[in-house]
């Protein structure tokens, strides 16, 4: 509001708050590093879980940055930025998403010291961006390459992505099945691997014990045959794909026809019939024993296709379908009268199973499927679903290294040698950016000391000792956060992929420059829901209800 020869201008309607200049940098501050304390307990293999209960009392258990900020109801828009950064870095690397956040977080609390010295947000940020560029030419420098042919290298990649998580006391078994079934669905283009990761299908099942869950070289389809008279099982299969319903068409037009007599009637469904049967024996005629439909099948087309032994499947999702195609080879057909032997796909079997009391349908002994499907068993709803989390972070960090190439020594190591590069970085820059280039080199330390005080270890000890350790004994120097000990990463093989780590540093500081940016927040007046709180209210802006007391 503002003063005009003695009359009140109102700019901004009435409940509407405003945050200028320094107050706005410590709310936005302060939200994005409460949202970075809330994900740190959950980094490295000693990291906690989170219990995350929905309005509608559905329970999710998971160490998992990415799901655990994906599920909490944020409302201040700085703390929706970070979420913004763990699901960026989910979607490019995979993994590292806890890492991102914690490192986005620290940034900001080293930027705070530096407000309070009354340095400008310019001069912090400039200083950050030149410490990010050159953060991410040095990990290409002390990267590590590797090929794709490296099976060792790549079940390491997988099983330290994998430690930490749920699935940890079977992570040689999925750091298997994800290796196998990257490598199963990768392509060569132009000499350089290219892997599409919706090629991997996951299904879950609750029942039997983890050590149950499989990978199968096909397809697995949650449906069953639409005929108990069908055959279970089907050797040496000929697949048919087909995305039209084999039923009789209605006409496109609205049309009435009176029938005067039994004949009509009867001839007209005698015609129905006709034209069923037809469908039936040309899909007979291709020589296939096998039939996967998109839509619908009709009874009396179920009961032919039954007659000949053909085992149908109906309403099968467009998703499997290609998945379908991908793994036998075959064409899918929209018109029946267009189905040929040469469409067909193949496969050594073809088998309805009873899995946890429900029909599943196997498709296995694909020649050479560029579709495959892990079947991910567990005891529970809550197991099944942070192994799946897991499983699908070591798919990812596999692709990475596969379509890279590089990979980078873990457990700290990294960030400890980026600090001490950066440290040496910002003596040649000087001026006030230096300054900032050195907060920036402090605040990566986050990491390895959040990794040893998640193992309960004495962090100061831990760092003085490791820093040492690594400028002595080289670049793979890192935290054995099991021995409780310094210790040469690539020889424990405790490695993670370039890309997850190049993006972490990526998003982190972008998304921590972008915050630092912000000087003025102007929030207009949020109707209160039901029960619950509007507005940005008190100092922080309101966190959805969550108990912030850390």
């Amino acid at each position: 509001m503002a003063q005009l020869s003695g009359q009140p201008v109102v700019i901004l309607p009435e409940g509407t708050q405003r945050y200028v200049g320094r107050d706005a940098q410590r709310l936005n501050i302060l939200a994005a590093r409460i949202i970075a304390e809330t994900v740190r307990t959950t980094l490295g293999p000693k990291g906690m879980d989170k219990m995350l209960v929905d309005s509608l009392g559905d329970v999710v258990v998971t160490n998992d940055g990415a799901t655990i900020l994906d599920r909490i109801d944020l409302q201040h828009p700085a703390a929706k930025m970070m979420v913004e950064v763990a699901k960026t870095q989910d979607k490019e690397a995979g993994d590292g998403t806890t890492t991102a956040v914690v490192i986005a977080g620290e940034l900001l609390r080293k930027a705070e010291e530096l407000l309070d010295q009354n340095i400008h947000p310019s001069i912090i940020v400039k200083g950050y961006t030149m410490a990010a560029e050159k953060a991410q030419e040095i990990l290409e420098d002390i990267a590590i390459e590797v090929t794709p042919d490296d099976e060792e290298t790549l079940m390491r990649i997988a099983m330290t992505s994998i430690t930490g998580k749920n699935a940890e006391s079977h992570k040689e078994l999925f750091a298997r099945l994800a290796v196998d079934a990257v490598r199963q669905v990768a392509e060569k283009k132009d000499g350089k691997f290219a892997v599409d990761i919706d090629n991997i299908k996951i299904e879950k099942k609750a029942g039997e014990s983890v050590e149950e869950s499989e990978l199968v070289r096909g397809v697995v389809i949650d449906k069953e045959r639409v005929h108990p008279r069908m055959p279970k099982r089907v050797e040496g299969a000929k697949i048919a794909l087909i995305n039209e319903a084999l039923e009789v068409k209605k006409t496109e037009t609205d049309a009435k026809i009176n029938i005067t007599s039994p004949d009509q009637l009867m001839s007209f469904l005698e015609q129905e019939e006709k034209m069923l049967k037809e469908m039936v024996d040309q899909i007979a005629a291709t020589g296939a024993n096998v039939l996967f439909v998109q839509k619908g099948i009709d009874d009396l087309a179920q009961h032919y296709l039954a007659k000949y032994g053909i085992l149908a499947v109906r309403r099968v999702k467009k998703s499997d379908m290609e998945k379908l195609a991908k793994a036998t080879g075959a064409k899918v057909v929209t018109n029946v009268k267009d189905l040929t032997a040469e469409d067909l796909g193949h496969a050594d079997l073809v088998e309805e199973r009873k899995i946890a009391g429900e029909s599943m349908i196997f498709v296995e002994g694909c020649k050479n499927p560029k579709a495959v499907t892990i079947l991910i068993r567990g005891g529970t709803e809550h197991v099944i679903d942070e192994v799946e989390r897991a499983l699908e972070d070591a798919i990812k960090v596999v692709k990475d290294v596969m379509e890279d190439g590089y990979v980078l020594p873990a457990g700290g190591a990294g960030e400890i040698e980026l600090s001490i590069k950066l440290d040496e970085y910002a003596k040649q820059v000087g001026g006030k950016e230096a300054l900032a280039i050195e907060n920036f080199a402090e605040a990566l330390k986050i990491i390895p000391k959040t990794l040893a005080e998640n193992a309960g270890l004495d962090t100061v000890e831990m760092l003085v000792k490791v820093i040492s350790e690594h400028k002595n004994r080289g670049r793979a120097i890192g935290i054995d956060i099991f021995e409780g000990e310094p210790a040469d990463m690539l020889a424990k093989g405790i490695i993670e992929p370039l890309r997850v780590k190049k993006q972490a540093i990526k998003s982190a500081s972008e998304a921590a420059i972008m915050i630092l940016r912000i000087d003025d927040v102007i929030a207009a007046k949020i109707s209160k829901p039901e029960g619950g709180q509007g507005g940005m209210p008190g100092g922080m802006g309101g966190m959805g209800g969550m108990d912030m007391g850390m």
